[in-house]
């Protein structure tokens, strides 16, 4: 073989070999793109739903970043009579056994995945035999996409990862529809999650459009785009189903309803592009003067916290949206709420391994995506005392800023490994002792990989930098926190699209999904399951038709209750208020064949005998022969006020799916079948009503 001939040979397999693995001539794309199958990734879980699979392809740059190609490429079967693939990468099973390689290919570079099917004994389901379908990934290092994209950042790159900020307002006003100054913020301080509030998610598509926009508006790698969405009293979304919340699902003790609620918000929030959301909250409610967590709770029992949380938890991420257990190690056992001081959970570590951290063990075995920390101090677990920068007094070291918490405990003991995100740092607990900076060192130093709500992003993106190159914070530690936020945005599949979505087909789709029958189904059969008939001396049900006039009284949602009640009684007189009656009001309550009062409390000062409201309902039960039938709308402990009520139902939420529950039970078309997820207490030390107490017909 000639010298020219073996040299002519060389270089076309060079050739080859470059054309490839890089672009056409003339593409924009640098040398060494690569195209790879996401499902190809080691990290990811391939779900197969039914009969078919829905592949997606990304474009892997240099420096380690990537995106998702959804034009340009062309998507292939290998076996037909296996498997057929659209032009869009969806996989669907013919049912016959065989194997098929799936190919992606850009006319350039390619790659494939292959599926084996052999059908399963010989169940029958839907008239076809069931099939099992197995993967057979790629291997190689092009598929460790996540160590190259945290090789190729910058420090400012990675620090940027690992801020949430939140744009709720801008200039006073809230922010509804992107502002270039937002999309300048995002960009040159490189962030990596944004949390949305009420304010900003007002209608189905306005919201679609402003997820679409934040994402458009990311540098390299899609946004977290974070809710607090957890249901009842915490509930976002303007335009959705308002679930009523978990303590009404701890009412339930339905482990099938609570997957279901957070299937169906999940699937909400994934319709509207939103990928995170800030819930289960996974604390034990086992103090009835808690004033942040309360009904946020499933209960006070870790058992069923931990079991209804941890399918809350499996039907969010089914539903493709990453799960947040809040708030580690524990925030029910306090009475001072965070947002406006620092609380402290003063018990043992026996106590507390099992009680406040069981349900967060239980979540973290089953695979939850990410954990939120409590700005609460736990001196049992860690001593370390600071200085108050607001008083210049001694305090213990919140758990969100321990290092024996967030790393020792969590990471090493509790074997956790996905992304631990902190409360909102502009909350009192943090803010009021420890400037913006030093919070935020703190907090990574002590193992947290997102800073969420950072007060001052450039300060704080700043001041995080600054204190890597000064060694108060490792590379390592940055790195770390950067690899699980990657990992967690590639499991979620969270990518910046090289072409932007088709607005209108996703508005629509979103229109479909938030707030459908399906969900509304859902919230309607979560309330009627919830409502809790705690005490009923023979009043209950009412019979309408012996009903001439009935009073309904109250203050918070009084008018929700009334027009539940009509739907029943047309003759209702409705008396807004929550002090004691005047003489006319008390005239007309003397007048009812019954009065039905619904008590609206917050926190355990309102719920007191001394409170106006409570003197009312006692007033109301002293002064008429009508039997007087309250109800407790938020929390269940306020009978401890008027405990000699004739009847008395625990609702656990305000919105119009547990009013109209209620009040079918009140007029027994609704059995009653819930059971307190907490103890009613007496004011005197004693109890009123025992844990899973509840009465039916």
């Amino acid at each position: 073989m000639s010298f020219y001939w073996k040299t002519a040979v060389f270089m076309t397999v060079i050739t080859f070999f470059i054309s490839w693995a890089s672009p056409q001539v003339g593409a924009k794309e640098k040398v060494g793109v690569d195209l790879i199958i996401y499902q190809n990734i080691p990290e990811v879980d391939v779900t197969i739903d039914g009969n078919t699979v829905a592949l997606r392809a990304l474009k892997v740059y240099p420096k380690g970043n990537f995106s998702e190609v959804t034009t340009g490429v062309q998507w292939k079967s290998s076996n037909r009579q296996v498997a057929s693939v659209s032009r869009n990468g969806t996989v669907v099973f013919s049912g016959k056994s065989g194997k098929t390689f799936i190919t992606v290919t850009d006319g350039v570079r390619k790659d494939r995945i292959g599926f084996t099917v052999k059908p399963v004994s010989a169940a029958k389901k839907g008239g076809k035999s069931d099939i099992k379908v197995s993967v057979s990934k790629e291997k190689g290092s092009r598929y460790d996409v996540i160590s190259r994209a945290v090789k190729g950042l910058t420090l400012e790159e990675k620090i940027g990862q690992m801020l949430m900020p939140d744009f709720r307002y801008f200039n006073g006003a809230p922010v509804t529809a992107m502002r270039p100054e937002i999309k300048e913020l995002i960009q040159k301080y490189h962030i990596g999650g944004i949390i949305l509030f009420r304010e900003n998610v007002v209608t189905t598509e306005q919201t679609a459009r402003l997820v679409m926009d934040y994402q458009q508006a990311a540098e390299k790698f899609g946004l977290l785009i974070s809710i607090d969405q957890e249901g009842g009293i915490v509930t976002r979304l303007q335009s959705g189903t308002n679930m009523p919340g978990n303590m009404a699902l701890g009412a339930t003790r339905s482990e099938s309803l609570a997957y279901k609620v957070g299937h169906a918000i999940g699937e909400e929030l994934y319709a509207l592009g939103i990928n995170m959301n800030l819930a289960p909250v996974l604390d034990v409610n086992n103090n009835p003067d808690n004033p942040v967590i309360g009904v946020r709770s499933f209960g006070e029992n870790p058992e069923l916290v931990a079991q209804l949380g941890t399918a809350y938890m499996k039907g969010l991420q089914d539903s493709g949206v990453a799960a947040t257990a809040k708030h580690f190690p524990g925030h029910g056992d306090t009475a001072v709420d965070s947002h406006l001081g620092l609380p402290e959970v003063p018990h043992d570590r026996s106590r507390l391994e099992t009680v406040e951290w069981y349900p967060f063990q239980k979540a973290m075995e089953a695979g939850i995506d990410a954990v939120m920390t409590a700005h609460v101090t736990f001196p049992k677990i860690d001593d370390t005392k600071v200085i108050s920068q607001k008083d210049g007094t001694e305090i213990s070291l919140p758990a969100t800023l321990s290092h024996k918490v967030l790393t020792e405990l969590m990471r090493q003991e509790m074997g956790f490994q996905g992304v631990i995100i902190t409360d909102a740092m502009n909350m009192k607990a943090i803010s009021d002792h420890f400037g913006p900076v030093d919070a935020a060192v703190r907090a990574v130093q002590a193992g947290a990989d997102i800073v969420l709500m950072p007060i001052g992003l450039e300060e704080v993106a700043t001041g995080l930098k600054k204190a890597v190159e000064n060694g108060e914070i490792s590379q390592e530690r940055i790195d770390q926190s950067v690899k699980r936020i990657l990992t967690l945005k590639v499991k979620r599949g969270i990518f910046k699209q090289e072409t932007p979505p088709n607005e209108q087909e996703v508005i629509d789709r979103a229109l479909r999904v938030v707030g459908s029958e399906e969900h509304k189904q859902i919230e309607r059969e979560a309330a009627a399951k919830s409502i809790t008939l705690v005490k009923n001396e023979q009043v209950l049900p009412l019979s309408p038709s012996k009903i001439d006039h009935l009073v309904v009284v109250g203050n918070t949602m009084i008018e929700s209750l009334a027009e539940a009640v009509r739907a029943y009684v047309s003759n209702v007189t409705v008396i807004q208020g929550a002090a004691p009656l005047n003489e006319e009001q008390l005239q007309s309550v003397k007048k009812a064949d019954a009065v039905i009062v619904g008590t609206y409390t917050s926190n355990a000062s309102e719920r007191l005998p001394s409170n106006p409201q409570m003197k009312m309902v006692r007033q109301m039960i002293d002064n008429t022969d009508a039997p007087v039938i309250a109800i407790g709308i938020r929390n269940p402990y306020d009978m401890m006020s008027y405990p000699d009520v004739e009847a008395y139902l625990a609702q656990y939420s305000f919105q119009p799916a547990s009013f109209q529950a209620v009040v079918d039970v009140i007029f027994g078309i609704n059995m009653p079948t819930g059971r307190l997820p907490v103890t009613i207490p007496r004011y005197d030390g004693g109890i009123l009503y025992e844990y899973g107490h509840g009465l039916s017909y």
